[in-house]
């Protein structure tokens, strides 16, 4: 048996309980203590004596009506009306129980409070106008067989009294407490309501902190996503600055040592050409700089696909470069938005740089191939080296991969490897933008 259900049989159990012993302690208690304090009544007790058969009769009635009161969650409409019924035999067979019988509609009161407390009016009413009706006919039948209604000449006004009695009983035994017990269980529906909503209330508070949560979560992993992608960014932006600009001071100032006993004049032009190199690499950290600043950014160019051909004239200060642009029958790069002549510029930019440090003397080719109407190609492509590379490879791959990454980043095809020559090629290819149609 579940709990709840364990709960309702105990308390059924006392109530029946309760009922009788309060039933059959009155039926022992009002006589004796009528005729101890004859005054404490309004009139004397009309009862039989303890013991008798008219008041085992009666007993035996209240037991039985408190006996029903145990089914009474079960089946409450039937328990109500067979509650009311007991006492109509008890009236018609001991009519010697005059002022006891009354008693008989305690278990009925019991019986109607626990049913309108329990069941919906509206599937018991029937039940409890029939139990009031057994309540008035079982009282007023009583009533007029005492006075001998049927006996004596004044038999309309004697059923006219016992009428009235069997219905103020009724009104006391079913209507009272009906009244009481369905303002009880409003209140009580009122209060489980109110708790209702306020649990619906902190439910909802709940939900919404939890929304909350998840919102804010949600905010600071977008947060830490963009963080990522500045961080991987920034971190290209300085590749490219240090390996373009300083890998050529490098190799410039490897050259000036052998011609600073040599060649003199060429090894002064050779330390000009470092400061310049100094000097671009100390701008490009400025304006990066500038960028990460909120108070005072600096202003920055975008670098294009035209700026390849100031970008091949500084490599050749520190190698043999050749430039090739093959033209369209558009200006140049056109189609390709900003963002992609950009990642253009750099991909140069780190190919060439890759070309001086690891392939020293071989000669560089930079191909700018513009004629088709639907993508840009460039390609850089150097010779064998003839000349012992100077570069490190500890930094694993990553002035590659750093092209890769912004290849991706629009859209753009990259490729590179070695050539059947035994030298090395990049070719980066990427789609014009298509204009949109005309509404």
């Amino acid at each position: 048996m579940a709990p709840a259900e364990s709960r309702v049989g105990r308390t059924e159990v006392l109530v029946a309980l309760g009922t009788a012993v309060v039933a059959l302690g009155l039926l022992l208690g009002l006589p004796p203590l009528d005729a101890a304090d004859p005054e404490t009544l309004a009139a004397p007790v009309v009862a039989p004596a303890v013991g008798s058969l008219p008041w085992s009769l009666l007993a035996l009635g209240l037991l039985v009506q408190s006996a029903a009161l145990l089914a009474v969650r079960r089946f409450p409409r039937t328990v109500l009306v067979a509650v009311a019924a007991v006492p109509v035999p008890i009236a018609v067979a001991v009519p010697a129980v005059v002022d006891l019988f009354g008693l008989t509609a305690l278990p009925v009161l019991v019986a109607v409070v626990v049913v309108a407390l329990r069941a919906p009016l509206v599937r018991t009413w029937p039940a409890l106008v029939v139990t009031a009706l057994l309540v008035a006919v079982g009282t007023g039948w009583h009533r007029a067989i005492v006075s001998g209604a049927f006996r004596g000449g004044q038999v309309v006004r004697a059923l006219l009294d016992a009428s009235g009695q069997g219905v103020l009983q009724a009104l006391g035994a079913v209507g009272l407490p009906l009244v009481v017990a369905l303002v009880v269980r409003s209140r009580r529906e009122v209060r489980a309501a109110r708790v209702a909503e306020a649990d619906a209330r902190s439910a909802e508070a709940d939900a919404r902190a939890a929304e909350a949560s998840a919102s804010v979560r949600e905010q600071d992993a977008r947060v830490d996503a963009a963080v990522s992608r500045e961080r991987a960014a920034m971190a290209r932006e300085l590749h490219d600055i240090a390996a373009h600009h300083l890998s050529g001071i490098a190799l410039m100032s490897a050259v000036i040592d052998r011609q600073i006993d040599v060649d003199p004049p060429a090894a002064h032009e050779g330390v000009r050409q470092v400061r310049e190199q100094s000097t671009a690499v100390l701008e490009d950290l400025r304006r990066l700089v500038g960028l990460l600043r909120d108070d005072s950014p600096a202003e920055r160019t975008v670098e294009t696909v035209a700026g390849v051909v100031d970008l091949v004239e500084r490599a050749r200060l520190r190698s043999d470069v050749r430039l090739e642009v093959l033209p369209g029958d558009r200006p140049l790069a056109d189609g390709v938005g900003p963002l992609a002549q950009l990642v253009t510029y750099r991909t140069v930019q780190e190919a060439l740089s890759n070309a001086a440090v690891h392939a020293a003397g071989s000669m560089v080719t930079v191909t700018v191939d513009d004629r088709d109407d639907e993508r840009l190609r460039v390609r850089v492509e150097n010779s064998v080296p003839t000349a012992p590379s100077s570069g490190s490879t500890a930094a694993g791959g990553n002035g590659l991969r750093g092209m890769r990454e912004r290849a991706d980043l629009v859209g753009a095809r990259l490729q590179a490897g070695p050539t059947d020559g035994g030298g090395w090629v990049v070719t980066l290819e990427l789609s014009r933008e298509q204009p949109e149609a005309a509404s």
